[in-house]
């Protein structure tokens, strides 16, 4: 298959895959209010522990109404960053519903010397992830996500979600629980969740930090809750067996806030690895082991690659280039990686042993480079042995 740089082409439907559920990990911390704020209300609902049916669900809402009232229209298109499920590209849309999105603008505080530019190089700024924070002590914040949803206003609305529905796939959320999580959990209870109401939709209200959290004591003035951090997958996996319509993230810090559908979180996971191990290892420390262990991940997960045309008109696999003209392919973890790099190549699966014989097949690329949008890493061939030796 031959190689191109860029040629900006629509999405293509893809297969997808059904994970297994991630282990949770629980932490709990007190939340304290600190300064005023405004948001959609919380009230307590649902168990964490043994999703409810949603006929369960659905009277136990009834019975909150009193206690939960609707998030009024306006409050809750300010929460959101309007965009269709179709408009997805990679997501298994088809070519003709959707489009792709467009490319954002550079950052105030990237540097873009004039002229044509290598595709790696607008992207240095997130080779790796912000440093790590906790800005509620014992809570550690998801320090991805919380970039994504403070890039919002930065970005046209499509991308701002692509990038918040990407960096979502890693790492932890926290819920926020009506009384003390560690007492509930010690009991065998079940932990009533918040929520928000928008006319008949009802979503459950997740947080990337500690701040959002405290964000949102600080607009309901409900001191008597606590935050418990879990697996992002755990966390989606009950809202897919409840009857909520989706999720809420950091309802109190507009504007950095988002609104995902339960449809657009239902197809993203399942062309998720199951483990999120790329997504995992590229948001970690870059210690001098990760190379390897994102190279021998590469022989066994789900792989992605951006597909489109090369000037000859055949079809091709994307391949990056640095500021010293080295050659990279792009492999990526999940196809929300490619389309929110908006230059409309479809996402196309690729096994470990199909990228080792597109690397054999032309010397002159140097390796690859893991989710181009970033957190990403350069491997290059020395670092690639176990993915090459899967076709010696």
């Amino acid at each position: 298959m031959a190689l191109f740089s860029r040629r900006p082409k629509k999405p293509a439907e893809q297969p997808s895959t059904s994970p297994e559920p991630a282990q949770a990990e629980d932490v709990a911390a007190e939340i304290a209010p600190d300064g005023p704020a405004a948001a959609p209300s919380d009230s307590a609902q649902a168990a964490v522990s043994d999703p409810p049916s949603p006929e369960t669900d659905a009277a136990a809402r009834t019975a909150e109404a009193g206690t939960a009232p609707d998030a009024p229209d306006d409050e809750a298109q300010a929460a959101s960053v309007s965009i269709s499920v179709s408009s997805f590209g990679g997501l298994g849309v088809s070519p003709s519903s959707s489009q792709p999105a467009q490319p954002r603008e550079p950052r105030a505080d990237e540097t873009v010397p004039p002229g044509p530019q290598p595709r790696m190089g607008l992207r240095e700024w997130m080779r790796t992830a912000p440093e790590q924070t906790e800005t509620v002590p014992g809570l550690r914040d998801n320090v991805l996500l919380r970039a994504a949803l403070g890039r919002v206003g930065d970005a046209p609305a499509s991308q701002a979600l692509l990038d918040v529905a990407r960096q979502l796939l890693q790492g932890h959320l926290f819920l926020r629980v009506k009384g003390d999580a560690r007492a509930l959990l010690a009991e065998g209870k079940g932990l009533p969740l918040a929520i928000a109401n928008s006319g008949e939709r009802t979503f459950a209200l997740v947080y990337s930090s500690g701040a959002a959290l405290q964000a949102s004591v600080k607009a309901d003035g409900d001191t008597e809750t606590s935050a418990m951090g879990q697996p992002v997958l755990t966390v989606l996996r009950h809202v897919f067996a409840s009857a909520y319509d989706g999720i809420i993230i950091d309802p109190a810090s507009a504007p950095s806030r988002a609104v995902l559908p339960k449809e657009l979180l239902e197809r993203a996971v399942e062309q998720a690895d199951p483990q999120l191990t790329v997504k995992t290892l590229l948001a970690a420390e870059r210690t001098p082991e990760i190379s390897g262990k994102v190279a021998e991940a590469l022989t066994r997960v789900p792989l992605w690659v951006a597909v489109g045309v090369a000037e000859s008109g055949a079809p091709g696999l994307a391949e990056g280039r640095d500021a010293e003209g080295h050659r990279f392919l792009e492999v990526y973890s999940h196809p929300l990686e490619i389309a929110v790099m908006g230059r409309g190549d479809n996402a196309g699966p690729i096994t470990g042993a199909q990228l080792a014989k597109a690397l054999r097949s032309d010397d002159g690329i140097t390796g690859i480079v893991v989710d181009p949008a970033g957190p990403w890493i350069r491997l290059g061939r020395e670092d690639l042995a176990p993915v090459l030796a899967l076709v010696d």
